[in-house]
């Protein structure tokens, strides 16, 4: 081989090299968009940007769009977009922003999930709980969507169907990787989750309205309620009667990253 063709060669390999690493880069662009404080969290699209919105849905979100709307027992408002689990003469009030792809949010809830339900039982406060579904956009794909709407038919249940069905939904064994397939899309995959469940291990009403969609057009509301609150720009965003739970980073508020650090952070701003 001529020593031309061999910089020639060295030269292509450069070349692939150059464009590889281009590659990785937008990668990691797209990655870091979706990073807070070391957790992955979903960033959200503001009015005008690439938000869920019915004017741009298709398909099955266009149908559930114009649906009826039913509203599951347990929730409260005209919509039924309140979701709030806990004694209601709780004095403090913890809200939680998440969304159900958010592997931030499903950092968080491995972390911390039990913590919470030990506290709402205890009635250190109350939750309430705004589910978005932005990262459906972000991501492709109708995931978010499909597990908020069973979250809806497991809140119809109960409550506390509604908290162990969520943690389920963001554990270790059961939540997708983002950057795999949309496994929450897969309404077999969400029952067969809901069936480490007790109240929820072979519910036929459970079932039924996950495979009918009876809660869509309620999902849809609750995400579109989530995006009307203008101070969240991430998720997992954990206020405590308003006030953020987190550390600060060039990004935002980064939900606390250990039981002891969310301990601390709630018993400094718990009303006494």
């Amino acid at each position: 081989m001529s020593n031309r063709n061999n910089q020639a060669n060295k030269q292509a390999a450069r070349e692939r090299l150059r464009a590889e690493r281009e590659r990785q880069a937008k990668k990691d662009r797209l990655r870091r968009q979706l990073i807070v404080g070391g957790a992955i969290a979903g960033v959200l699209a503001i009015a005008g940007g690439i938000g869920v919105a019915v004017a741009t849905m298709g398909g099955d979100d266009a149908k559930a769009a114009n649906g009826p709307l039913v509203k599951p027992a347990n929730t409260g408002g005209a919509k039924g977009t309140e979701i709030v689990v806990g004694k209601p003469d709780a004095k403090n009030t913890l809200d939680l922003f998440e969304d159900p792809r958010c592997p931030g949010c499903a950092a968080f809830e491995q972390t911390a999930g039990a913590t919470v339900e030990k506290d709402i039982k205890d009635g250190k406060y109350k939750a309430s709980y705004h589910l978005g579904t932005f990262l459906d956009a972000n991501l492709q794909g109708t995931g978010s969507k499909n597990a908020l709407s069973a979250l809806g038919a497991s809140l119809n249940v109960s409550p506390d169907a509604f908290l162990k069905y969520k943690y389920a939904l963001y554990s270790k064994e059961f939540h997708p990787d983002e950057r795999g397939p949309d496994k929450f899309a897969d309404d077999s995959y969400l029952i067969k989750v809901a069936d480490t469940i007790p109240a929820l291990k072979g519910n036929a009403a459970f079932q039924k309205a996950v495979k009918d969609g009876t809660y869509d057009r309620w999902a849809l509301e609750v995400s579109k309620a989530f995006d009307s609150v203008k101070d969240v720009k991430s998720t997992p965003t954990i206020k405590l009667n308003g006030t953020v739970l987190g550390t600060d980073t060039p990004q935002g508020k980064a939900a606390p990253s250990s039981v002891a650090a969310f301990n601390s952070m709630v018993d400094k701003a718990l009303k006494k």
